[in-house]
């Protein structure tokens, strides 16, 4: 059986990790490189930057800290935040990032999924879905949630793992930060219209709600948080004893 994946995800405005709730309210927590290396050293199986306003400030992507980042870690890198084309994936795989997370960048030009996938092969290309539900429908949302695109998010999904992109991170906007543990419906509903890996996000406040997220979900195949890991609320070495003695396959060491 695959072991399951634990992730920290490191939020990055003007060069410091920050978390908010429901994609707002964010405070300042710690320096992305030292943060990349305790984790690195404890545990974690990959890690996930986002530089969250290079969107919607319309500027290009932190490449000194991930340059840096890249080179004091050694596991598997997913950066995203700003990436609008193929030269932004070059530029970010160039810095040491093992995988491109693209959202806003994919909805403003969808083709820029397939491309990516053509050049770079489907495991570099990872989409990130920032979701929400609206009068009862999941839907798309552009510019680090700030912007509602209007379209349906699974459907959205679906083509843009049909274009090519090898992994998916569903992020609940409206779970997000609120720690009442992941929102599996949403991720029930992703984890049936795809085949390629699905990484959860959104809402864990504690190591039971990993055990809830996999048990109930075993189509899941990785757990994504930020403030319980950055805050010492849970540690990754205890989590992944706990995924093992609930049966739950998990790496160790």
């Amino acid at each position: 059986m695959i072991t399951k994946r634990i992730i920290p995800c490191l939020d990055v405005r003007d060069g410091r990790v920050v978390k908010g709730t429901n994609f707002a309210g964010l405070r300042d927590v710690s320096s992305p490189v030292e943060l990349a290396r305790y984790y690195s050293d404890n545990g974690a199986d990959e890690l996930v930057f986002y530089d969250i306003t290079a969107s919607a400030e319309g500027r290009r992507l932190f490449t000194d800290i991930l340059v840096e980042a890249a080179s004091t870690v050694f596991i598997p890198l997913t950066v995203g935040g700003g990436i609008n084309t193929l030269d932004d994936f070059d530029r970010v795989l160039k810095c040491g990032a093992d995988k491109v997370s693209v959202n806003s960048g994919a909805i403003r030009n969808p083709a820029l999924v397939g491309e990516a996938a053509k050049r770079y092969g489907d495991q570099c290309v990872v989409l990130s879905a920032d979701v929400k539900r609206v009068d009862g429908e999941f839907r798309v949302f552009a510019k680090g949630g700030r912007v509602d695109t209007g379209m349906e998010a699974i459907e959205w999904i679906r083509r843009c793992v049909g274009e090519g992109a090898g992994e998916v991170v569903v992020n609940s906007i409206d779970t997000d930060g609120v720690k009442g543990g992941f929102d599996l419906p949403m991720l029930e509903a992703v984890t049936k219209a795809v085949s390629v890996p699905v990484i959860a996000s959104g809402g864990a406040g504690c190591m039971e709600d990993f055990v809830t997220l996999f048990q109930t979900l075993p189509g899941v195949d990785a757990g994504l948080a930020a403030s319980i890991f950055h805050f010492g609320e849970v540690r990754i070495d205890a989590l992944k004893r706990l995924l093992r003695e609930k049966g739950i396959p998990a790496r160790l060491g």
